[in-house]
């Protein structure tokens, strides 16, 4: 196929292997390749924990061999307006957010994708693993899929993008496993093939995260209860800090008042009073206030437009790499829905996403209430 035949694809290169690779696959298809490197977060850019610089120096280092063009894009103000400050007013409001979902439908999806078209590409392409194709039954409906590499799917983070996004976005490393990639790249001579892999947050890093959101956030004290008689056990800095089903950093030892069988089980957070300012802790990872078998989601996000079936077996995750759990969904009205599970689901935290999967495919989701 000439180069002509294929166009031109924008890469979104972020300083990581499994970009790399994905610009370098396109490039030996045929496609012109474009690298694009995006900066969406400046407030601290100048301290130990922000890598954007190192990121930049590695996508140059790629772009370099494997001899393509490289823009920068700064959409740190939109990145604060679409996705920060909404991260903020959720964990205000009590719940967990899941700024990696709003960055891709907002920022890697959106912005990204009409500045690429800007630059006259035909096609984005990131090297998330999921998969994208066009479902056959001949009215041009594009499908989200789970990646080949079962421990590495990104779908979870994909869940809000429509077809408009859909049908722009090819996804190369769909059918890879990651030890491939790193091989790739090692072949490749690319100098990023044991680069680890970033972990946490999008804009946060490795930072430590209750330092980073009270800077944003006021401490608001207040006391740890025992959900089961209601007792005072301890106090918290406040409950945006805190999210259903966190055992690590309560400062609550077991105690065999409330531990089974004489053991000193391990307190687990199981509900937040937001009006009282008050966090309830449960002993016991099994304590049935962890256990739910329903949940309901809002701001629905369908992939081809449509609510799935009601009643029909589905699987969905509450959060990442977690099995689908078998359940049925029921409409509540255009942008809610219950979620039944066929068995109890563990620590389902609000602000979350519920991703609905049809065996490979991603139908969408919403976010816990």
């Amino acid at each position: 196929m000439s180069m002509t035949e294929h166009g031109t694809v924008v890469v979104g290169l972020s300083g990581g292997v499994d970009s790399a690779v994905a610009a370098l696959l396109l490039k030996a298809q045929g496609w012109k390749v474009i690298g694009l490197f995006m900066k969406n977060w400046e407030d601290d850019d100048d301290d130990e924990y922000c890598s954007s610089r190192e990121d930049l120096i590695d996508v140059m280092s790629v772009a370099d061999k494997i001899g393509i063009d490289v823009e920068v894009v700064n959409f740190a103000s939109e990145y604060k307006e679409r996705v920060f400050a909404q991260f903020l007013s959720e964990y205000q409001a009590g719940r967990t957010p899941n700024p990696d979902v709003l960055c891709n439908s907002e920022i890697k999806f959106r912005a990204f994708l009409e500045h690429a078209m800007q630059m006259g590409a035909d096609k984005i392409a990131t090297g998330h693993y999921a998969g994208v194709r066009e479902s056959n039954d001949g009215d041009r409906t594009f499908q989200l899929l789970k990646a080949e590499d079962g421990s590495k799917d990104q779908s979870y983070f994909l869940h809000r993008l429509n077809q408009q996004q859909l049908a722009k976005t090819l996804f190369p490393l769909a059918n890879l496993y990651k030890r491939d990639v790193r091989k790739m790249a090692e072949e490749a001579g690319l100098h990023v093939a044991a680069k680890k892999d970033s972990t946490g947050i999008c804009f946060i890093g490795e930072r430590p995260f209750k330092e980073f959101l009270l800077r944003y956030l006021p401490r608001a004290q207040g006391e740890i209860r025992c959900l089961d008689d209601d007792k005072v056990i301890g106090e918290h800095d406040g409950l945006a800090f805190h999210t259903i089903g966190q055992r690590k950093g309560l400062h609550v030892g077991g105690t065999k008042k409330y531990a089974r069988d004489g053991e000193h089980d391990a307190w687990f957070v199981a509900a937040k009073d937001m009006a009282a300012n008050v966090l309830y802790v449960v002993q016991g990872h099994d304590h049935p206030a962890l256990l739910v078998e329903e949940l309901r989601a809002e701001q629905l996000s369908w992939i081809s437009g449509k609510m799935p079936h009601t009643h029909w077996v589905y699987g969905t995750k509450t959060r990442y790499r977690q099995a689908d759990a078998a359940c049925e969904i029921e409409a509540v009205d255009a942008q809610s829905c219950l979620i039944r599970f066929a068995e109890p689901q563990w620590a389902v935290t609000p602000g979350q996403s519920a991703v609905v999967y049809e065996s490979r495919v991603c139908l969408g989701g919403g976010v816990i209430v």
